[in-house]
C-alpha cells in the first residue's frame, strides 16, 4: 500500500504541476493554515481549481460553504465568480476566521467573501432566518459528524438547479464499517442515506486517489 499510495501522491502532483495555475496568495493561503487549529485540512490544489470550474459549469453567482479554515477552497470558488458573485462561509475557530479574512482580501476577493464565525449549523440557522437568498452552489467541508445538519440546511438554502458538494466522503474505505464508532463515520453514513431517500435530489459519489490519500466526494443537484 505505501507503494500505492507513493504513486498515487506522484500522480497527483504531476497533474497538479501540468494543469492547475496556482498564483502565490494561494500558495500562502495553503501554508498558513499551518497558523490554525487544524493545519493541512484544506482541499488540495487539484480540488481547488475543480471548485472554481464547478462554480465557471453552473454559472454560479453565490455559494455557501460550511468549513473555511485558511480560505484556500473559498479564494478558488470567489475567483471563479463575476465581481457581482458572493461566497458565504461558515467557521467555527475565530482564528481561523481572522487568517481567512487576510488571506481573501490578499487574493483580491475579500469584497466578495463574507466570513461567519460560529458552528455552521447554528450560522445556517441564522441565514434561514434571515431569509437569505438562495445559494447556487454549496460546499460541504466541515466537520462530518454533523453533514446530516448542513445537507438539511443547504437543501432549505437552495433552489432547484443548486449543486451541493460534499467532501471527504469514504475516508479510506472506513465508510463501509456500519458499527463504526467513529461520530465521523456514522455521519457520512447518515448523509448518503438521506441523500439516497430524498426526492429533492439527484446524486452520485466518486472515490478519489492522490495527496489526501484515499477519499471520495459527492455531488448533488436539488431537483
Amino acid at each position: 500500500m505505501d507503494e500505492e499510495q507513493n504513486t498515487w501522491q506522484a500522480v497527483d502532483q504531476y497533474l497538479i504541476e501540468t494543469l492547475v495555475d496556482e498564483d502565490e496568495a494561494l500558495a500562502e493561503t495553503r501554508r498558513s493554515s499551518s497558523k490554525t487549529s487544524t493545519p493541512g485540512i484544506d482541499v488540495t490544489e487539484g480540488m481547488g481549481a475543480f471548485l472554481g470550474l464547478l462554480v465557471q459549469v453552473s454559472g454560479a453567482k453565490r455559494v455557501l460553504e460550511f468549513g473555511t479554515l485558511a480560505g484556500y477552497s473559498s479564494i478558488w470558488m470567489a475567483r471563479a465568480m463575476d465581481d457581482d458573485g458572493a461566497v458565504v462561509t461558515l467557521e467555527i475557530d475565530p482564528a481561523a476566521a481572522a487568517v481567512a479574512r487576510r488571506n481573501c482580501d490578499t487574493a483580491g476577493v475579500g469584497d466578495r467573501v463574507q466570513v461567519r464565525v460560529g458552528p455552521g449549523r447554528d450560522s445556517a440557522q441564522t441565514l434561514i432566518g434571515e431569509g437569505a437568498e438562495p445559494f447556487d452552489l454549496v460546499f460541504i467541508d466541515a466537520d462530518k459528524a454533523n453533514n446530516p445538519h448542513y445537507l438539511e440546511a443547504a437543501i432549505a438554502l437552495s433552489h432547484p438547479g443548486t449543486v451541493i458538494v460534499v467532501d471527504n466522503v469514504v475516508r479510506g474505505g472506513a465508510v463501509l464499517d456500519q458499527d463504526s464508532a467513529d461520530p465521523d463515520i456514522q455521519g457520512i453514513r447518515t448523509l448518503l442515506e438521506m441523500i439516497a431517500a430524498d426526492d429533492r435530489l439527484t446524486a452520485t459519489a466518486l472515490q478519489t486517489v492522490g495527496l489526501k490519500g484515499w477519499d471520495g466526494f459527492v455531488l448533488a443537484r436539488v431537483n
